[in-house]
Order: structure tokens, then sequence, then C-alpha cells
């Protein structure tokens, strides 16, 4: 085993979620994950583009979402601090809560942590996001929410009807 095996091998196994619906969206997503490779950042697997309405506001342009499994040892707070820094790289200005933007990016699950405090991880609302849930089935069938304990599968259909119908996987 290489030395780079053994350090891929320590590091976290983390679920992040890219989204655009300003510009050239996926473009924008390209781009967020060429610039995640270039912090050192291990790219595992990434979902397919799925395009969602807008959340919250649906009269704003649709979202392409993808998820991507990542392995970094980075903190949370770090990963965090270089993804806010590749969301205003690529355009992001600070705006209104839920605006239009180029580049959105969440981590979904840390090695599945539960963190509570400045950075909630998972996300307190991606339990009902579509554009969260489907991508992340996509790669990791298995998955089981760290503070419901709930399979994704149970997740996805705990969505509306709606919810689940209006994904379109492009």
């Amino acid at each position: 085993m290489t030395r780079q095996d053994i350090s891929e091998n320590q590091a976290n196994l983390i679920y992040i979620g890219i989204g655009s619906n300003l510009g050239n969206r996926v473009n924008n997503i390209e781009i967020a994950k060429f610039l995640i490779i270039s912090y050192g950042i291990k790219i595992i697997q990434c979902s397919s583009y799925y395009e969602t309405l807008s959340w919250p506001n649906k009269s704003n342009p649709k979202f392409i979402n993808v998820v991507i499994s990542i392995k970094s040892r980075l903190e949370p707070k770090s990963l965090l601090q270089i993804f806010q820094k590749i969301e205003k790289n690529i355009g992001r200005k600070k705006s209104k809560k839920n605006a239009p933007r180029e580049c959105d990016i969440d981590i979904i699950d840390y090695k599945s942590s539960n963190f509570d405090g400045k950075l909630t991880i998972p996300h307190k609302l991606m339990h009902k996001r579509n554009f969260v849930l489907i991508p992340l089935h996509e790669l990791d069938k298995n998955w089981i929410h760290p503070k419901s304990k709930m399979s994704i599968k149970k997740l996805i259909f705990s969505l509306k009807k709606k919810e689940i119908t209006s994904i379109k996987k492009i």
C-alpha cells in the first residue's frame, strides 16, 4: 500500500450537494468540481444531473443539482470555508437567503456524524429536499440519516408525490 493509499483510507467520506440556477448551470457545477479538486479534495463519485424547481420560491429559475462524494481529512468548518471561496469565485454574491445564484455548495453528510452549532450537518431540511435525496440515493442506496436513522428510501417516500415526480434527470 502506498503512502497516498494510506492517506486516502484515513480520509472521511463526505457527501456534498452542488446546485446552480443562474448562468450556464451545468458549466458552473463543472467549474465547482474542478475547483474542489484543485484544493486537493478527491471526488469519488458524482450523481447524474437533476433539474428541479427553485426552493422555496418556485417562480425563480430552475436549478440543476448534483450530489458528489468526496474524501478529505479536512474538518467541516475548513471544508465550508473552501466551498464558500468556490461559490464566490463562480460568482455568488451576498444576497437574500435562497435567492438565485450561480453556485451553491452544501455539506450533506460528513462521515455519518451530527454537527450542531454554526454549521449543522446534516442540513436540518435535507430530508425534505428532492434535489438532495434523489441524487444521494443514486450514489448510496443504503444511506441512513445520522439523526433520524431513517433510510434514504423512507426519506424519499416521505416526500409529497409532486416532489418526487417534479425532479427530472438530465
